[in-house]
Order: structure tokens, then sequence, then C-alpha cells
């Protein structure tokens, strides 16, 4: 089972901005108001022994193992609306998340 979640939403908007052979890496970095952001990139290498690989909606998601723990069970999804898009998480570990959406404590 995958660390991450993504929605059909989210997956059909990441697919208007990668290129073919491309990766979605979702990530966890330090920083941001409550300890840790996320973090979301299109990436051209996928490293066996770091990362962990998922196709979900067509889309090939890679994690590497550290982030991987802090987002166990996230789902990722995005949101769109008059007033608001954007990629939003769900995260079961975040005890704490900042206004901002992209930042969270475990």
């Amino acid at each position: 089972m995958p660390a991450i979640t993504l929605t059909e939403a989210a997956a059909e908007e990441v697919k208007k901005s990668k290129e073919e052979g491309s990766y979605l890496r979702v990530a966890v970095k330090g920083g941001g108001c409550s300890g840790f952001e996320y973090n979301l990139t299109i990436d051209l290498e996928y490293d066996e022994e770091k990362d962990t690989l998922s196709n979900q909606h067509g889309v090939d998601v890679i994690v590497d193992k550290k982030s991987a723990l802090y987002l166990d069970g996230t789902v990722l999804d995005y949101y769109s609306d008059i007033s608001k898009r954007g990629f939003t998480f769900t995260n079961p570990n975040a005890v704490k998340s900042c206004g901002c959406g992209s930042s969270f404590q475990a």
C-alpha cells in the first residue's frame, strides 16, 4: 500500500504539468510554521533503494522512505472553486496543522 493516495482530481491536475517519463515526488521537509512542510515536485529520477513507487490514476508517484513515515495514510486531493484552488493534504499523522495547509506537526 502506498504511503500517500492521490484522488482522481489530484492525478488529473498533476497530469497537466507532468512530462512523459517523469514522476510526481511527494516529500516532507523540515520547516514551515508547524515544523514540517509538504513538498510536491516533478522528478525525472527514481532510486529503487531510497524511494517507493506507486502508479495511481495514471500518475507515477514516488516518496522517499523517510518522508513515507510521515505521510503514511495521507490523501492528496485537488480542490477548486471560485475563491480557492490547489492541492490539499489530509494526513492522519498530523497532530497540528497550519492555516496555510502546507505545514504540519507530527
